[in-house]
């Protein structure tokens, strides 16, 4: 079969299973437009080579499969950078294509031309420019099998424009043919048989023990492996910002998130541990604080498909380089032959689980509700907008108080039902994020919860929601402020607000999203929120965008200070009068 390139780059995608690309033409990547009409490919025509990149991402989150983007050369390609960065610090499965000049006009400074392949190597897992026309089916193979496996994360793939107009004969590789390709690339998956024994005996031995989920947990698909670890062994869980929903949040064992804006009970069990179990996390500093001051008695078991994850904060006292899935299986295996041998006991843990029990008691997420006149608190509408989601729904956030508020306040039972920005922290990051998850689970409801300073980066993209029938819900925290930006100014720079403020008014996201094809509403007042939201619930053909007049006075607690040891967590003044020690 005698193709073109463009044919061959449609077919390759086809023949990956390819259901949506997200994208926008241009003149380099135009001729792999045309074969797109006769494909079962869905193209979404997005407003900006940005939201292309985060839809992208968002399809990944919920689905596992890699998202796939396909946009031009030049100022396309660089605005998809963001979104490679993203996806490549959050680890997302995520295959890039973009349209570059022809072969011979390559470093002449033609037109919309540019290093695409130097801009993006540090936020790729892999990028490649394709010469040769007949490598076309290879390398779009490469560049699934590279997102998908290992440690996911994002591909590139640049083709100039005569690689696509060229004509080549179709051939697909075999599985041993695309191996061969890869002669260095063999990601370790079980775990080293010793190590394994080792996290054994340390688990079995621990008196403070603490499980540490990360983002791997759901990358590797293990969610249910890590519930059958922590309910064998009785360790209580703390789940990451990006790996909300790994661990069920009613679970008796789940002592919620910790880190910088996590609540108390997480944040201190880990600092007081002797033991954590670090699963497909990367010892971040949002989570870390201090590093010399983080957990200082704690050993550290820790398990990462990446190698070089291990060692890189805080050395561990056993590394397991592996899948976490398979990892953990082999770890619950080892646990419970010791146990069953009678090799060892478990030792005592009630005096641990007390303590735990009496930080949650005495430290439980706080605010303080309002009085006659006070602005819509933001916390009482994420949990009116929680108490009101049809079971199943996914969440995705843009970056700042809003996020973590969504994260405290929410409720996440299953997996893969949170969609955020974490390592990168991308504003704008949640409108087109919620559209790539609702293309990719339309049966769920899908909510994006946005503040006003995130929502005017990438709100353009409920065009694109409108006009391709993607009825998203966005709940805007609007509290007229970069509010992160003044929580820090007002805690640690004297309350000098500088370029904080953005109007409550300006612009008028009613009509704005009016305009764009959404139904539209705007809350002040605590009466009007349930009757908001159950009408947004409702609508199931269009859009829906609710902006919250919210409390600008609100800020996030607990809070970790940047440079501070989580030992040094500062909680709501109603619960303390200064920042608190740990409770012994």
């Amino acid at each position: 079969m005698n193709l073109t390139g463009a044919q061959a780059l449609i077919k390759s995608l086809e023949m990956e299973r390819t259901e949506v690309v997200f994208g926008l033409p241009g003149g380099c990547i135009l001729p792999a437009y045309d074969p797109l009409l006769d494909s079962t490919i869905r193209h979404i025509l997005v407003r900006h080579e940005q939201g292309a990149g985060h839809m992208a991402e968002g399809y990944a989150h919920v689905t596992g499969r890699p998202g796939v983007a396909m946009v031009t050369s030049g100022p396309a390609a660089t605005n998809l950078v963001t979104p490679l960065c993203d996806a490549y610090m959050d680890s997302v499965p995520l295959v890039a294509i973009t349209g570059q000049v022809a072969r011979s006009a390559i470093g002449t400074d033609a037109f919309q031309e540019c290093d695409t392949v130097g801009i993006t190597r540090s936020v790729t897992k892999h990028n490649e420019l394709v010469m040769d026309p007949e490598e076309l089916p290879l390398i779009v193979r490469q560049a699934f099998h590279l997102a998908t496996t290992g440690r996911p994360g994002p591909v590139l793939i640049d083709v100039p424009k005569d690689v696509l107009t060229a004509r080549i004969d179709w051939w697909w590789p075999t599985d041993d043919e695309l191996l061969a390709s890869l002669p260095g690339y063999r990601p370790t998956v079980k775990g080293h048989p010793r190590m394994v024994r080792e996290a054994a005996r340390l688990i079995a031995a621990a008196e403070r023990p603490v499980i540490y989920a990360g983002g791997g947990i759901l990358k590797a698909r293990a969610a249910e492996a890590l519930a059958e670890l922590a309910e064998l062994t009785g360790i209580p869980v703390v789940t990451t910002l990006m790996a909300r929903g790994a661990f069920p949040d009613g679970h008796p064992l789940n002592l919620g998130m910790p880190g910088m804006h996590g609540n108390y009970t997480a944040i201190t069990a880990m600092q007081e541990a002797d033991l954590l179990i670090a699963l497909g996390a990367r010892f971040d500093d949002r989570v870390t604080g201090r590093v010399d001051g983080f957990a200082p008695d704690a050993r550290i078991i820790h398990v990462d498909i990446d190698p070089a994850e291990l060692g890189k904060v805080r050395r561990p006292d056993v590394p397991i380089v592996g899948d976490c899935r398979q990892v953990i299986g082999e770890v619950v295996r080892a646990v419970r032959a010791l146990l069953d041998g009678g090799e060892v006991t478990l030792p005592d843990r009630t005096p641990w689980r007390s303590r735990i029990s009496g930080w949650q008691e005495r430290y439980p997420l706080h605010y303080d509700p309002p009085v006659e006149g006070d602005a819509l608190k933001p916390q009482f509408v994420m949990e009116a907008l929680r108490d009101s989601a049809p079971e199943g729904t996914i969440l995705a956030s843009g970056v700042g108080q809003h996020q973590m508020w969504a994260s405290q306040y929410w409720r996440f039972t299953e997996p893969y039902t949170w969609v955020n920005s974490g390592g990168l922290g991308t504003m704008g990051f949640s409108v087109p994020a919620a559209i790539g998850a609702k293309v990719g689970r339309p049966d769920r409801t899908v909510w994006a919860v946005d503040g006003d300073g995130c929502f005017q980066m990438t709100a353009q993209e409920l065009v694109t929601a409108s006009s391709e029938r993607i009825p998203i819900k966005v709940a805007i925290l609007n509290n007229a402020y970069l509010g992160m930006v003044r929580q820090w100014q007002e805690m640690f720079y004297d309350e000098r607000y500088s370029e904080v403020y953005l109007s409550p008014d300006l612009p008028d996201y009613v009509k704005w999203a009016e305009a764009m094809g959404c139904v539209a509403l705007r809350v002040e007042d605590p009466d009007e929120v349930q009757p908001a939201i159950d009408k947004a619930n409702a609508v199931d053909d269009r859009p829906v965008v609710i902006d919250f007049r919210t409390d600008a006075r609100e800020k996030v607690f607990p809070m970790v200070p940047a440079g501070a040891a989580n030992g040094d967590v500062v909680v709501h003044p109603s619960q303390a009068t200064a920042t608190r020690k740990v409770v012994q």
